[in-house]
């Protein structure tokens, strides 16, 4: 049996904190794990703008009510259910999570919590396990299930490389460049047929 383990922004939903940032126009919010790898790094870096700009969870969640999948990844998803055993691995957020998984039908997602106080504040963020995409690959492999990772970004290659098999998903270039081991897709029949080649391969 093979497992599917996908990240969930940028390769099935739009980036959030991207959405949020045309939305409040505050440019440094735009910034992802393409462009700081530290996970930790990035996110201190959001509360201290959200601190800074008093918004508060609704405020991102107001944002989140009107993201929609990106084209065509709901008959993706769709079809990888119906081929594989399929789990979102994401450096979400729970409390961001719930309204885009309700259009992708629910899929199983793993993801990451907030520290949110009565007001609304987002006080700070609590990862379930340090890399935790990576380790969650790990513990499949250990029930000796063959893992297919994609993802499109530096806080992916982790999992893509613990994997059995890992794929770029319409990965920046500095990303591609870095990790030329494994093979890119910009769009979802090429993510099909790799997906397809590669569980023969497996």
């Amino acid at each position: 049996m093979i497992v599917a383990c996908l990240d969930l922004e940028g390769v099935l939903v739009p980036e959030i904190w991207i959405a949020f940032a045309e939305k409040t126009g505050i440019e440094k919010l735009r910034l992802t794990t393409r462009d700081i790898p530290d996970y930790n790094e990035l996110m201190q870096g959001r509360l201290d703008i959200l601190n800074e700009n008093n918004l508060l969870l609704s405020d991102i969640q107001e944002v989140i009510k009107d993201i929609s999948p990106l084209p065509g990844a709901k008959d993706f998803l769709d079809w990888l259910k119906s081929e594989f055993q399929v789990i979102i691995l994401s450096d979400t957020f729970n409390q961001f999570a719930g309204p885009l998984m309700a259009q992708l039908d629910y899929p199983t997602i793993f993801c990451h919590d907030l520290i949110i106080d009565e007001t609304g504040k987002i006080n700070d963020f609590q990862l379930r396990i340090h890399d935790a995409k990576t380790k969650a690959v790990k513990a499949i492999q250990g029930l000796n299930l063959k893992v297919i990772a994609a993802g499109d970004s530096y806080n992916d290659t982790g999992m893509l490389k613990q994997a059995d098999a890992g794929i770029l998903f319409r990965a920046p270039q500095n990303v591609i460049e870095e990790f030329p081991q494994f093979p890119v897709t910009l769009d979802y029949d090429g993510f099909k047929k790799l997906f397809i080649e590669t569980a023969k391969n497996l």
